[in-house]
C-alpha cells in the first residue's frame, strides 16, 4: 500500500499536478487517481514516479505500514 499523502506532497513540492504526473508516466488522470485511491501501482509506474518526483526514500512512499 502506498502513502498517498506523501506522494501528493511530493507532487506539490515538485510544482506539478496529479494530472501532469499521470501524463508523464503514461496514464490518464482518472487511472492515476484510481491508483492513488487503491494504492496499487505497478513497479514500472512506481519507478517512473520515483525518477520524475526525485523521491530519495521510495520505501516511505510505496510501502506504507499497515497493521492487520
Amino acid at each position: 500500500m502506498i502513502n498517498a499523502n506523501l506522494i501528493r506532497a511530493k507532487i506539490v513540492e515538485n510544482g506539478m499536478t496529479q494530472q501532469q504526473v499521470a501524463k508523464e508516466i503514461g496514464m490518464t488522470a482518472k487511472t492515476f487517481c484510481d491508483k492513488m485511491k487503491t494504492g496499487k501501482f505497478g513497479l514500472d509506474e512506481a519507478d517512473k514516479m520515483i525518477k520524475l518526483l526525485k523521491i530519495e526514500e521510495p520505501a516511505r512512499y510505496f510501502f506504507a505500514n499497515e497493521v492487520a
